[in-house]
């Protein structure tokens, strides 16, 4: 099953290769249909998952047996919620780029090959395949923003390509040297996630390669002050390519300091906490502010990814139950949210052919619709009660009070900074009389615009009123997580707290 959640995507993109040229009114409705075989296969994986502990449908295969690589995929608590989520993102950013006419077959073929990049780094249980997949992501994204992005396109493109392949390289050195020392130790060669976590190293050698996985990861996040090239990068690419980096790409950089660098350097992630902490709340407080000055729509929501993945990040190395716990459903949440606000400035730039804020104010009047469902996605981001934003938001603050006191009441502040900063950019967009001519007759979103962000808006609610649906089958992962860096520390995680139990069940201390 996992094989196929892989491959079909890479499928997908040969058929529609293999449609020809002349017929490209089939190329985006084709991609769309075909996109939608993931998803139903992610949804069933969703359904038979079970709630424990440990990896399920796990696939193995010798790949290269001399290297010691296969092909070993496997899901968890951890990664089947970004796996359902990059399904569910591909076809809802097929469908909103029917704005896109030039070489519509190259840009659906690059979407359905970055789709499969994806699903197959989260699936991935060898070190030397998710390397793979790591940079295969890395070639079509940057063809999304340096050909159907905006004016600034090459430049932003270059520069987002540069970045993440440095970290990389850094990541590529740290799997070398990693199964190096378990090949003098072992006296075979493996890249096996499950073989390298016994890889017995010094404390030295654990915090070098620490750092190398960390800088990779913290390049993909991105935590500031490595987050230059995603501001750029966002405002530049088209609307699916912004909806698929920030709804699922930049998570695997959050999803890969907890998958690799909680298990594969447990001693090493203990002694890096305040620094990962504080780190993590620089970037809280520095997204928030640098996106309350704004002039550009699009690029405060790009600023706004910056200081809800600090969040993500604080709440992994809280190292606690409620933190982990927290982390994982808020790579959900975001990704759900910031593609929904990433799809609404997409549907504005289209009827208004601009971003500037200056130039939108008073398009309630003329898009009532729109200016709703901005409003509800606005909330669902800031955390209010009742909405997804609030679970994760609740899980990693509490989580974080209980081991990073300091940090979690700075982190707050973002919480605060981010109403402020949607709020008043719903204000100047939406409300107000319209003293331009175009913002008086703007149309409103059509029934198939509507349609697009209406599984985005419903899984909003399902989340927030009961968390439980993703929850009970993320935490006996990240439990298991927490056990084994207990187990070869002697790190102790503080209990969570009562108010956890709201969403975590359990007996609170």
């Amino acid at each position: 099953m996992l094989t196929w959640l892989v491959l079909l995507p890479a499928l997908g993109a040969v058929a529609v290769i293999l449609i020809p040229r002349r017929m490209r009114e089939l190329h985006l409705p084709v991609g769309i249909a075909l996109s939608a075989l993931p998803l139903a296969l992610a949804g069933y994986l969703f359904w038979v998952f079970e709630p424990a502990a440990g990896f399920q449908f796990e696939e193995s295969a010798a790949w290269y047996e001399p290297w010691g690589i296969g092909w070993r995929l496997g899901v968890d608590g951890v990664s089947l919620p970004m796996v359902a989520l990059t399904a569910l993102l591909t076809p809802i950013a097929l469908a909103a780029s029917t704005s896109i006419t030039a070489r519509t077959k190259e840009f659906v073929v690059n979407t359905l090959l970055l789709e499969a990049g994806m699903i197959g780094a989260f699936l991935s249980l060898d070190l030397f395949l998710f390397f793979v997949f790591f940079e295969v992501i890395l070639v079509p994204m940057y063809f999304i923003i340096g050909v159907w992005g905006g004016e600034r396109r090459r430049q932003a493109a270059v520069k987002f390509f540069l970045f993440t392949a440095f970290g990389s390289a850094l990541m590529l050195a740290g799997i070398i040297a990693l199964a190096v020392s378990y090949t003098l130790q072992e006296g075979v060669t493996s890249f096996a996630l499950a073989d390298l976590m016994g890889a017995e190293l010094s404390l030295d050698a654990e915090r070098w390669l620490f750092a190398a996985f960390a800088a990779a990861f913290a390049i993909k996040t991105p935590l500031v002050p490595l987050h230059t090239w995603l501001p750029d990068a966002h405002t530049e690419a088209p609307t699916a390519g912004s909806v698929l980096l920030a709804g699922v790409l930049l998570k695997l950089g959050t999803y890969g300091l907890l998958r690799f660098n909680l298990s594969l350097f447990p001693e090493a992630s203990v002694d890096a906490v305040m620094i990962m902490a504080v780190l993590a709340v620089v970037g809280i407080v520095y997204g928030a502010v640098v996106a309350v000055v704004q002039p550009d729509l699009k690029r405060l929501v790009a600023y706004s990814s910056v200081s809800h993945l600090g969040f993500i990040v604080l709440g992994v190395f809280a190292l606690t139950s409620g933190g982990l716990q927290g982390a994982v459903i808020q790579n959900v949440n975001h990704g759900l949210t910031t593609g929904a606000l990433f799809l609404l400035v997409g549907m504005i730039y289209e009827r208004r052919r601009t971003k500037a804020i200056s130039e939108l104010g008073g398009l309630g009047k003329a898009m009532p619709i729109c200016a709703g469902l901005f409003l509800f996605m606005a909330f669902a981001s800031i955390g209010l009660p009742g909405l997804n934003g609030f679970v994760g938001e609740f899980l990693i603050l509490i989580g974080a009070y209980a081991s990073l006191p300091a940090p979690a009441i700075v982190a707050a502040s973002g919480v605060v900074l981010a109403a402020v900063y949607l709020l008043w950019a719903y204000e100047r967009v939406f409300t107000g009389v319209p003293d331009i001519e175009e913002n008086k007759t703007a149309p409103d979103l059509t029934a198939r615009e509507i349609s697009l962000l209406a599984p985005l808006v419903a899984l909003v609610l399902i989340i927030g009123l009961y968390p439980g649906v993703l929850l009970d089958k993320i935490a006996p992962s990240t439990e298991r997580a927490l056990d084994h860096v207990e187990a070869v520390t002697g790190y102790e995680a503080p209990p969570h707290g009562r108010l956890g139990d709201v969403f975590m069940g359990g007996d609170g201390e």
